[in-house]
């Protein structure tokens, strides 16, 4: 094939195709050697290979050879090697081979047989097994648990017919066993600590992904732990999990495993370590709060409560320690208002069963400390600090002196709670705001039924009022008021009491025979909770059964109801109406968290075929699922979500943009350019105002020699920040590649004027200088410029006539024209000033000159000779007559065409005259200009 037709083929297709197949053109010597496309090579080389257009031994060595010049490294190059087998080895390896392995079978044996006959716990016999979770004793491995006397047959005669059956007595024998049990049994060890656990794990040989499974694993230990209560043992599991790889949950985890333990210093400083790896993690803050509380920081308590409920407004748990931290903030205000004053509580009741000595000693004991209510007001603590929910929840109602809703509940609920108390600690009933006691019972809400019809919130503020005859739905006034007070109840922790009052709602709903499923539904749903709280689940799940029936697919009792299956440990039921929730609204966090929970224990139980034995999970209509997506949220929600987007987005933008910029900087550490490039480049797409950035991906487009890419981020960098070196520098160099010296030596000064102790700036300007005079001498005429005096030899005696004319100057044998109207006419005149050394001439030419015309008229010919003239003249003839013209020359002076070049080209002795002139110049006092407005001028050209 001739080179011709080749050049033709490659002329014709310019693109080639990596899919389609290879035309037999291109099967050619000459083609494959001019072919530099690898990929393509690699595909015609297949070819080749697979004979589909015949068999050509000599091309397919040809072809991989060119192959291998141009990538060594081609996958196409590489040769399977065939397994070894007896025939492609000698008969020395071969046997060798063998009697290795008949060596390593006899080991095997012989180790097998070992392991049968010795026991699995020899090495652990006189150690002790740690205990179960949960348990503090344990049991010696070489203690057995049945002795060997116990195990020898009975030799008690059996009986022999049915009348001494009848004679036999089986709960004697029964107590002989447990004697006997007793008798031989050893008293098991006790063992009190737990069994030591490091807290840091050896990563040094793991890979990245290895680490990773294995610090998730032990942080999932410390999730086990910690859901049984062991959180001892959950904090080392996430202390290990911590030292592999550092998480924000692990720490998060931690840090309520600090809490539960009381370790308050421990948990801040895992909180403080999350929020320096996140910032605004809103467990962090709400956790970091729950301890700055237990410390006595309210201050910072408040602040972080803040911070939460500004993302997640409906966060409860936050919202109800940000109540009680208001409050203990008041009382602490009331502490320091009081300072020192010293409240009694008086006995008012059942004073004359007391003596007198006991009321002193009352008096003087019984000071009122911060939980106590105070001036009509009652802390609000948790059930255990009250000393009256702690097991209210857990208490049935109906117990006791005719229930907790009889008439003799106000005495019932005194004897309750002054109960392993003595009787002189009583408090009146009508000392308490608003009627309610310290249980806040029932009793204090019907004491309000012949009042206003408001009830205080128990362990509120006075002020805190309840309408409880607000209207419910469609329930008649009695009903909407049983249904109120039982909210009210529920709010406080009364739960049995609540219950109660649901009850009655329901049982009068029935009794009236209104027709309002909604309501009724609502009613069951609610009285399901308190249920659920008494931990009466049964009950919870056929009322929670009722209100589906009568409202299908109503969240809240689908929700309660898979709580109550999962406490009943019916995983399978749970987990459909978990599904079934999800289904109504996919945003509901705890039915993520409990199917999760969920299908890992039905794997466990079920293993992989779990899902077959599932309940089928009902379809759930559209128009449920619409329901919950037609309610708007508010316009607060709205912001709020907006708000917390913009922040995550910038956040995360953050990260990346850090990621991005060390990645390219690692890159560039390592002389990989074109990938910084990349990662530079993305960064920018981020953060198009990040000079830094700019700066990094010049740098890159210098070690890849395109100098124009790299003067564009250099002048970027520059618009954002004027006075960046690095920019300045950097374009510099850029300039330098690109030829163009006086723009490179214009930098390289600025940079040296920002910062005289760059060396490499300072290295760079004189080769650059050298440069610049040599393209400057290259561009000129070999032969110099000779200067020519202009002698008048015309009407010579008019001119000698009139030598103080205002449009001429006479000098020895030469005159000079004072106004030119060209820069041709000022060049002829200054030349010739110039050439006789007449300063007084100059000096009147340049006092006729405009000085924004004089950058113009010296265009053409500014040389060095001209710039020293130009300040002897200044220096000489005009500071003293005029300094602002002098200043204005100079202002105006330094911008004319090569003013820079030809700066660098003076010499010392002319550079100390033009610094004498600007020292004179600033020691003159005018209101036309300042020192520093001379010492700025002086810095363009010192």
């Amino acid at each position: 094939m001739s080179e011709d037709a080749v050049l033709s083929l490659q002329s014709h297709s310019t693109t080639v195709d990596y899919r389609g197949k290879v035309p037999v053109e291109h099967l050619d010597y000459d083609y494959i050697e001019k072919c530099k496309d690898v990929r393509y090579l690699e595909k015609i080389l297949r070819t080749l290979r697979s004979g589909e257009e015949g068999i050509y031994p000599h091309l397919i060595k040809f072809c991989e050879s060119h192959l291998e010049k141009l990538d060594p490294k081609s996958r196409a190059l590489r040769k399977e090697m065939p397994v070894a087998t007896a025939a492609s080895l000698s008969k020395d390896e071969w046997s060798q081979i063998e009697d290795e392995l008949k060596r390593w079978q006899e080991e095997t044996k012989k180790t097998e047989t070992t392991l049968k006959h010795q026991s699995v716990f020899d090495d652990l016999v006189k150690e002790n097994m740690p205990p179960v979770r949960g348990s503090s004793c344990f049991v010696p491995l070489s203690q057995k648990t049945v002795p060997q006397e116990r195990k020898k047959p009975s030799k008690c005669a059996l009986p022999r017919d049915y009348r001494e059956w009848d004679k036999f007595d089986v709960e004697k024998e029964c107590e002989k066993i447990e004697e006997d049990v007793d008798k031989t049994d050893p008293p098991a060890i006790i063992n009190s600590g737990h069994p030591k656990i490091k807290t840091q794990v050896d990563t040094s040989l793991l890979s990245q992904q290895e680490k990773l499974f294995l610090a998730n694993r032990e942080k999932d230990k410390g999730n086990e732990a910690f859901r049984a209560k062991d959180y001892e043992e959950a904090v080392t599991y996430y202390s290990r999990s911590l030292s592999i790889i550092t998480t924000v949950a692990a720490y998060n985890n931690r840090a309520q495993a600090e809490i539960k333990l009381e370790h308050w210093h421990n948990a801040l400083k895992d909180c403080l370590s999350v929020l320096e790896l996140e910032p605004g993690n809103l467990k962090a803050l709400l956790r970091r709060a729950v301890v700055y509380n237990h410390m006595g920081n309210f201050h910072m308590a408040t602040e972080d409560l803040r911070t939460v409920l500004r993302e997640e407004p409906q966060n409860t748990t936050a919202t109800q320690l940000m109540s009680q931290m208001e409050k203990k903030m008041e009382e602490c205000q009331q502490e320091k208002q009081r300072k020192g004053k010293k409240i009694l509580i008086q006995e008012i009741e059942e004073a004359d069963n007391q003596t007198d000595s006991d009321n002193k000693a009352h008096k003087t004991a019984c000071l009122v400390q911060p939980s106590q209510p105070v001036g009509g007001e009652e802390r609000s603590a948790t059930p255990v600090e009250r000393g009256d929910m702690g097991n209210a929840h857990k208490k049935p109602h109906g117990r006791g002196d005719g229930g907790p809703h009889a008439e003799s509940n106000s005495s019932h609920h005194e004897h309750r709670k002054n109960r392993g108390s003595s009787d002189k600690y009583k408090v009146p009933q009508e000392k308490i705001a608003n009627g309610s006691s310290k249980r806040g019972s029932t009793a204090s809400v019907q004491g309000d039924q012949s009042g206003s019809g408001k009830a205080t919130p128990v362990g509120g503020n006075a002020g805190e009022t309840v309408n409880l005859d607000a209207p419910c739905g469609a329930l008649p006034p009695p009903l909407a008021r049983l249904k109120n007070e039982g909210n009210l109840l529920f709010k406080n922790g009364q739960f049995a009491d609540a219950l109660e009052k649901y009850s009655q709602a329901i049982q009068g709903y029935t009794d009236s025979g209104i027709d309002s499923p909604e309501d009724l539904c609502i009613l069951y749903s609610n009285r399901a909770a308190c249920y659920l709280k008494d931990g009466n689940s049964q009950d919870c799940i056929q009322d929670c059964t009722r209100a589906l029936e009568l409202q299908p697919f109503s969240l809240k009792p689908l929700l309660r109801r898979a709580m109550a299956y999962e406490s009943l440990e019916r995983y399978r039921k749970a987990y459909v109406d978990y599904k079934t929730v999800l289904q109504i609204d996919v945003s509901v966090q705890a039915a993520h968290d409990s199917v999760n929970r969920i299908t890992r224990l039905l794997i466990e139980q079920d293993g992989p075929e779990w899902r077959e034995k599932l309940p089928e999970i009902p379809l759930v209509p559209l128009s449920a699922q619409q329901h919950r997506r037609e309610e708007p949220p508010s316009a607060e929600v709205l912001q709020a979500r907006a708000e917390k987007a913009a922040r995550d987005a910038e956040r995360k933008a953050e990260v990346r943009f850090s990621a991005l910029k060390q990645e390219g900087n690692d890159f560039v550490k390592k002389s990989q350019y074109q990938d910084a490039l990349g990662k530079y480049t993305e960064c920018l797409k981020l953060k198009p105002e990040e000079c830094t950035i700019y700066t990094n991906r010049a740098l890159c487009y210098l070690k890849l020699e395109r100098f124009a890419e790299a003067k564009q981020d250099c002048d970027a960098a520059l618009k954002l920040e004027p006075t960046n070196k690095k920019a300045f520098y950097r374009r510099a160099m850029a300039n330098k590649g690109l030829k163009d010296y006086l723009a490179c030596s214009s930098d390289l000064q600025e940079v040296l004027q920002q910062d005289p102790n760059v060396q490499e700036a300072e290295k760079e300007l004189e080769e650059v200088t050298k440069l610049l005079r040599q393209s400057l001498a290259s561009t000129s005429p070999n032969k110099p410029r000779k200067t020519v005096p202009i002698t008048e030899v015309e009407d010579d005696e008019n001119v000698t006539a009139v030598p103080n004319s205002k449009n001429s100057c006479k000098g020895e044998d030469i005159s000079i024209n004072l106004q030119p109207a060209s820069a041709y006419e000022f060049g002829q005149s200054l030349n010739a000033a110039r050439s006789s050394g007449n300063t007084v001439a100059c000096a009147e030419l340049l006092a006729s000159t405009a000085p924004e015309m004089l950058p113009q008229f010296l265009s053409t010919q500014l040389d060095g000779h001209t710039i020293s003239f130009i300040m002897q003249a200044l220096h000489s003839h005009l500071l003293e007559k005029d300094p602002y013209l002098v200043y204005q020359h100079l202002n105006h002076l330094h911008t004319a065409d090569r003013f820079s070049v030809v700066l660098m080209l003076l010499e010392k002795e002319e550079r100390h005259h033009m610094t004498q002139l600007f020292e004179d110049l600033s020691a003159v006092q005018s209101t036309q200009f300042t020192k520093n407005d001379v010492q700025n001028l002086a810095n363009k050209y010192i």
